[in-house]
Parts: structure tokens; sequence; C-alpha cells
């Protein structure tokens, strides 16, 4: 699963990662606050490729925004995407909910690194297993380009179809079985798009399953690194660069109070 990550590149950075032109960054990217604590129905930065109305034969790579949970263009009402935040990439292609979009609607999601939550032997005031949060990023300090699915579902609540207003755009985060190295903390993470495959994963031309497929796989040992953070992330009130820090060698945790109520959080 992956439920809450981090987001804070300046899309300066983003367009020369992903060779985007300037001139096809979208004005609500540069819009979008810095995000340390990103969670489901938030609006999340997405690359894309479209085709050129114009010439059919030739697509124009983006850097945009959408709002994360996929609604598909057969939802009868956008509320179906806080449950379809993920896909798992054994099933995408042939599930209803994500099959079409597989198939010509791929994005990635660029991201600072993903939390995820370790149940430990520890127990809080209800007897239960405390979740210790981690956060996993690439060891070298690079985009985390996670691959994921988008689409567009039209609101026939606005009659005008050339109203921004008239068109959700949606996306999901692909997943697979968590590598050796991280499934100690989880047991699915999410689908990573090397650089060398930027341009076949976003290609809306190209659609055969079994091509797409092989263009994703799970990231190499080593490649990603995982250290303990505040418990504060649980929590999508908070937000701000604090929440990524590594808790210190003692383990002693700043969003720890006994002598408050806990708070109902999300993980």
């Amino acid at each position: 699963m992956c439920g809450r990550y981090a987001s804070s590149r300046d899309p300066a950075d983003l367009v020369v990662e992903f060779e985007i032109d300037a001139g096809n960054v979208k004005e609500s990217v540069q819009e979008l606050p810095d995000n340390y604590n990103v969670a489901p129905t938030d609006q999340v930065v997405a690359v894309v490729e479209r085709k050129n109305r114009e010439q059919p034969d030739e697509v124009v790579r983006k850097l945009t925004t959408v709002k994360w949970g996929l609604v598909p263009s057969w939802a009868k009402d956008p509320s179906i995407g806080s449950r379809l935040i993920n896909a798992r990439m054994e099933t995408v292609a042939e599930k209803p909910a994500f099959k079409k979009a597989f198939a010509v609607r791929r994005c990635i999601l660029p991201a600072d690194g993903y939390y995820e939550w370790y149940e430990s032997e520890q127990k809080n005031k209800s007897g239960k297993p405390v979740k210790q949060p981690y956060f996993i990023r690439p060891a070298d300090g690079g985009v985390l380009a996670m691959a994921g699915l988008y689409e567009i579902w039209r609101d026939k609540t606005v009659e005008d179809p050339e109203s921004d207003a008239a068109w959700l755009w949606t996306c999901t985060v692909l997943t697979t079985s968590a590598t050796d190295d991280l499934g100690r903390i989880h047991d699915r993470m999410p689908l990573l798009v090397e650089p060398d495959r930027y341009d076949a994963w976003l290609d809306p031309l190209s659609s055969d399953p079994d091509e797409l497929v092989d263009l994703l796989i799970p990231a190499a040992p080593g490649r990603l690194e995982a250290y303990a953070v505040s418990k504060a992330v649980s929590s999508v009130k908070n937000n701000g660069p604090h929440l990524v820090d590594p808790l210190p060698p003692d383990g002693a945790d700043p969003a720890d109070r006994p002598d408050e109520p806990e708070e109902k959080t999300l993980f």
C-alpha cells in the first residue's frame, strides 16, 4: 500500500528531470504548495503525455495536477476515488476500474519519498500494537518516480463541457510486492519508473499490456533507504519538512505526549 507521501520538488527541477517543455507546465503546478504529508484526495503533481489534437500521431508531455484517488470514467459520482488510491500491478490490466487507464492513460507521480507504518511489539493504552511510521526515499536523494494511472471524469452537473469544472482529473499509484529489504516494514510498495523507461511508460500510443508490465520492476536492492520518523505524520493535520526528519538515535519522538489523550489517526 502507498497511502501517504511527500512532494516538495521545485517544478523547475521536474521540468529538467522529465524533459518537459517549460510551456507545458500547468499554472496549478506552480500554485501547489510543498506537501510533506500528501494524503488521498489531495491535489498532486503528475507527468502525463497527451495526444496532440492537431496531429494525433504526436504526443505532448505535460506537468499538471490531479486528485489522488482514481475516479473511473463510468463512475456515477466521484466518491469512489477515495477507495482507489492504489492499483495492484498483478491485476491492473484486468480490473474494470483500471483497465482502460492502464492501456492509454499512464502517468508518473514525482515524490520525495513515501511513508509506511510498521506494526511494532509495543502496545498503546488500548492494548493495540503501536504503528511506527517510516519514510522511504531514494538513497541518492533523487526523485522518486512512482508509476501511476490517471483518468478524466465528466461531471454532468456542469452543463458547459468547455468549462474546466466539467472535468475531474484523478490518479492512482501502482503497487507491487515489497523487496526483501523493505518487506519487513510493509508487504507492498509503489512501483517505480526508471529514467530510461519514462518515454515508453508515458507513451499513450503504446497499449500492449505485456510490454507495459515488463517496463516496471521493483526498486533494486539498496536503491531506497528507510528510516523511522515522528508519529506526527500519522495525522493529516500535521505538515512541514520536520515530518521527514529521522528520529534521533535514542528514538525519542517529539510527538509522544503520554499525559495527553491519544489523537485519532488514519494509520
